[in-house]
């Protein structure tokens, strides 16, 4: 059997995507950083460390419960520090860790994509949804 080559214009994944435990990896990483908050969080603290009411502030519609359980979520994967400065009321600030830093550009790069595709994507769909 002939290997298939990658589309035209696509690169080749490296490794197998149908080893059991590269498909696992792919997709724990996948369920983090895909996820909507997980996004807008590091966005917003790729300005610097950032208080939890500051970083609430700047995400609007985010619930208390949400942030807390995003930043949890970062802060186990090792994306984010948390800071506990000893003062009254205690001050913590969270922060990108040098891994979390380097997903911004990706973040970035893929935030970029959708906004420029979004229209396409939307006219496809529209499409799609008429088709008998």
């Amino acid at each position: 059997m002939t290997p298939k080559k990658p589309q035209e214009g696509t690169k080749a994944i490296p490794g197998n995507l149908h080893v059991a435990e590269d498909c696992r990896a792919v997709s724990e990483v996948l369920a983090r950083i895909g996820d909507k908050w997980t996004v807008l969080v590091v966005s917003t603290l790729g300005d610097g460390p950032k208080r939890f009411n500051a970083l609430r502030r700047a995400l609007g519609s985010i619930s208390q419960r949400m942030l807390t359980l995003t930043l949890r979520g970062l802060e186990r994967d090792g994306l984010v520090t948390r800071t506990v400065f000893p003062t009254i009321p205690p001050r913590v600030d969270y922060e990108l860790t040098k891994l979390g830093r380097s997903l911004l550009e990706p973040v970035s790069a893929l935030g970029l994509w959708a906004r420029r595709n979004r229209p396409a994507i939307q006219d496809a769909r529209s499409r799609f949804d008429g088709a008998p």
